[in-house]
C-alpha cells in the first residue's frame, strides 16, 4: 500500500518504500521445519530476540519466540511459495503494511518510548512498538542511523502526517 498523498515528499530525511514483500512465518525454532526454511532463505532464522539477519536481498526479523517477518524487495513474488512448509504457518502479509524510512533518531524519540541510544538500539535490531500512538515494527538498518517503520496501511497517512508535523514541515494531506 502506497500513501496516496505523501506528506513526506518535501522532507529529505523521510521517504516511503512501498510494496516490499513481507511474509510472516510461525514455526518451532529448533525443529526440522525451521532448518528447511532457513536453508531456502539462505540465512538462519534469528534466535536472539528483536534481531535481524540479512539473507542476501531479504531480511529476517525476529518478532517473537516462534515468529519471524521475512522482508524482501518489491516483486519478490516467489517468496511465499519458497517458504511453504507443512509444519509452519507461512502467510504473505505484503498488503498489510507499507514502509517509511526515517533518517533521524531525534525525530523518532519524540514519539517512541523505546531507548534508541546506540548502546540500547543499533543496526540489526527491531522491535514492535508504538510511535505517535501507532503500532509499528521499528527496524534500524544502519548506524547512520536509518530506521524503517513498518506500519499498517490504514495508519500510514496518520503516521506520515505526524512525522511531517514533527519536522516542522507542512502536510500536503490538508
Amino acid at each position: 500500500m502506497s500513501l496516496r498523498r505523501s506528506p513526506l515528499a518535501g522532507y529529505p530525511g523521510i521517504t516511503e518504500i512501498p510494496f516490499l514483500t513481507m511474509v510472516n512465518v510461525r514455526v518451532r525454532p529448533t525443529g526440522d521445519a525451521a532448518a528447511r526454511i532457513s536453508e531456502r532463505l539462505g540465512g538462519p532464522l534469528p534466535v536472539v530476540p528483536n534481531s535481524v539477519v540479512d539473507a542476501g536481498s531479504r531480511h529476517i526479523l525476529m518478532l517473537g519466540p516462534d515468529e519471524w517477518l521475512v522482508v524482501g524487495p518489491d516483486g519478490d513474488t516467489g517468496l511465499p511459495d519458497l517458504l511453504r512448509e507443512p509444519s509452519a504457518s507461512v502467510v504473505d502479509v505484503s498488503a498489510n503494511r507499507t514502509t517509511i524510512e526515517v533518517r533521524s533518531r531525534d525525530l523518532l524519540e519524540h514519539g517512541c518510548t523505546l531507548d534508541l541510544h546506540p548502546r540500547a538500539f543499533h543496526a540489526g535490531r527491531c522491535a514492535q512498538t508504538m510511535i505517535a500512538r501507532t503500532q509499528v515494527i521499528l527496524w534500524q538498518t544502519s548506524d547512520e542511523p536509518v530506521y524503517r517503520l513498518l506500519v499498517r496501511g490504514s495508519f500510514a497517512t496518520y503516521l506520515a502526517d505526524w512525522l511531517s508535523d514533527a519536522t516542522g514541515s507542512t502536510s500536503s494531506t490538508g
